[in-house]
């Protein structure tokens, strides 16, 4: 179905505003932007609002009561899923890798306050394998759960809809499609002519949608996407392929080549959402320049790779550029990130005055 006759349902508040950076512009001598789309309005706010505007609709055609899906505990899209399912009288069910932490934290906290239903998948008996065992172990889990958990629903009355991780679907793609649209228009109204727009890559539902979304409505700007995790080129290539798909099934009529991409991978640190002294310096940057909280697993990364390649001289200066900030702050209050932050925060010196009568 072409993009423009699909339907959806506003679960967030839509257009997110686009400003300047002022004193990170002065900084780097580039003009720096941001589209805030962890203001979309609900449960703390974030990117994938977006997406699930789409799904929200398919699921409640196909007279579903129940919307799972899929995440590590931290998980961004969990919470906001959680959140629509509140908001639209639903049921939630997330289905998480790794066994249940002793203490919950961030999303964690967020994804009970809004009555979702948590699963913990124990992969550590082989955590450890090679990356080809592991991933064959996993899927096996994963499948196997996931028929349990529908199973569960289903003997309850229940119909579930399933959402694969961070809502990137061919259906979820169309929002970030849309959102170039989204931006094309508002830059046109600012009379802003937008050479790089910066977002992470992760589940790619995000950078697929906007390198879509860009060539299909002919926006000026290019996608940059900031890998957050380590990918060897077949892992790219599944997200590429993915790409293809959306493509196809919006009827986009788009030539997708990965060559024709844009994608960063220098700037993951460690690995996928664990605490790295580098990326906390980013986001640290971007609180004390702009007030701004950006996450240290996504959008630490994303800013992180911006203004690296300005550095470097890959972005060129007085270049007009813009990240999109995709939301994420309460994984900043998960446990392994907090621990990073008090010691290198409550470490750093403070004054302490004791005043007596």
């Amino acid at each position: 179905m072409k993009i423009e006759q699909l339907q959806k349902i506003n679960t967030g508040f839509l257009n997110t505003p686009i400003h300047k950076l002022e004193n990170l512009s002065r900084k780097y001598n580039t003009n720096i932007y941001i589209k805030r789309d962890d203001l979309t309005g609900f449960a703390l706010g974030g990117n994938k609002i977006r997406k699930l505007d789409y799904l929200l609709k398919d699921a409640l055609d196909n007279e579903c009561t129940v919307l799972l899906t899929y995440g590590g505990p931290q998980t961004n899209h969990g919470r906001l899923t959680a959140a629509v399912s509140a908001r639209f009288g639903l049921k939630c069910g997330i289905i998480m890798d790794g066994p249940a932490p002793q203490k919950a934290s961030g999303n964690l906290i967020l994804d009970k306050m809004l009555g979702a239903d948590l699963f913990f998948m124990d992969d550590s008996n082989f955590k450890k394998k090679s990356k080809e065992i592991y991933a064959e172990k996993y899927k096996q889990l994963l499948n196997k759960t996931t028929k349990k958990v529908i199973k569960m629903y289903e003997e309850s009355g229940d119909k579930v809809y399933v959402i694969p991780v961070g809502g990137s679907s061919e259906l979820g793609a169309a929002g970030y499609v849309m959102a170039a649209k989204e931006i094309k228009d508002q830059l046109q109204e600012m009379r802003i002519n937008m050479d790089y727009v910066f977002t992470g890559f992760g589940s790619v539902g995000t950078f697929g949608g906007l390198y879509l979304g860009a060539k299909y409505f002919n926006t000026e700007f290019t996608p940059i996407g900031i890998a957050v995790s380590h990918k060897n080129d077949l892992e790219i290539q599944e997200k590429v392929d993915y790409i293809k798909e959306a493509n196809e099934f919006l009827e986009l009529d788009v030539d997708v080549k990965l060559d024709d991409m844009w994608i960063e991978k220098e700037y993951v640190g460690i690995s996928y959402n664990v605490p790295d002294s580098e990326t906390r310096k980013y986001v640290y940057m971007m609180a004390r320049e702009e007030a701004i909280i950006l996450d240290p697993c996504y959008t630490g990364k994303a800013f992180r790779g911006m203004i690296e390649m300005i550095e470097s001289g890959k972005i060129k200066e007085n270049s007009n550029i813009m990240l999109i900030h995709t939301g994420g702050a309460p994984g900043l209050f998960s446990e392994g990130h907090s621990e990073a932050m008090q010691q290198e925060l409550w470490g750093e010196g403070h004054k302490e005055f004791i005043l007596r009568n």
